[in-house]
Formats: C-alpha cells, structure tokens, sequence
C-alpha cells in the first residue's frame, strides 16, 4: 500500500497520447509539471480560471530589479499554494526570485505533503 501512495501514475502535461494511451508522470514529475503551468501560464489565458498564472515570459519584458522580484514572489507563493493544495505541505513551501542582467532566477522548494520528501526546482528566463 505504501509503495501505491508514494508512486501513483498522473497524467502527464502537457498530455501526451502513445499507442498504449495517455502518457504518465511519476509524482514527482507531476508536481513539477503543476509548477511549470503556473510559471508559464499568463493570467488570463485560461477562460474559465482568468487569475490563474503568473506569466513569467512576459516578465523577462520588464526591469529586472528588486520590486520585480518581490511582487513576483509573492504572486508566485500564492498561486502555488492553491495549485499545489493537498500535493505540498503550505508551510515548506518556499520560493526566491532574484534577476542578474536579462536574466530572471526563480527557486522553489517544497515538501511533499504526504511522505516528508523535500524538493528544489530551479528556473532561469531570459528573453529571446
């Protein structure tokens, strides 16, 4: 039973179809996915969830100062909270944002709710 729950199959994202059906994700891949929907996804993009999103490549258009940062850390927290909800203990959740030229640094670290495994993804933008 313990292997079931540490190891469950998702859905993979964006999906893909092989002969054998839908492509899956290991947990762990999943979360990830979920984190990189958030990052790339800009508000408004989804019709039915227009708040969803904080639309990080449009962000690599503004200046890469410290403001930036910390309002994109906070938009950031707030929608992994709710998109990670049940998958990530709230409290371990933890993310900086910090720029170095036309460069954008996003860091995210999380524990996972149910079997105590920390995780750190880390992002680098840059406009094209």
């Amino acid at each position: 039973m313990q292997t079931q729950l540490n190891n469950p199959d998702f859905m993979k994202f964006p999906l893909e179809i092989s002969a054998n059906g839908a492509l899956t994700s290991s947990r762990r891949q999943h979360i990830r996915e979920q984190i990189e929907q958030v990052l790339f996804t800009s508000p408004g993009e989804r019709w039915f969830r227009p708040e969803f999103g904080i639309g990080v490549r449009a962000l690599v258009f503004e200046p890469n100062v410290s403001p930036l940062w910390t309002v994109t850390k906070k938009r950031l927290l707030a929608s992994l909270s709710e998109a990670l909800s049940g998958e990530v203990d709230p409290s371990t959740l933890d993310v900086n944002v910090e720029g170095v030229e036309e460069k954008l640094f996003i860091t995210i670290a999380y524990t996972l709710a149910t079997i105590n495994h920390t995780e750190k993804i880390e992002f680098a933008i840059e406009g094209k």
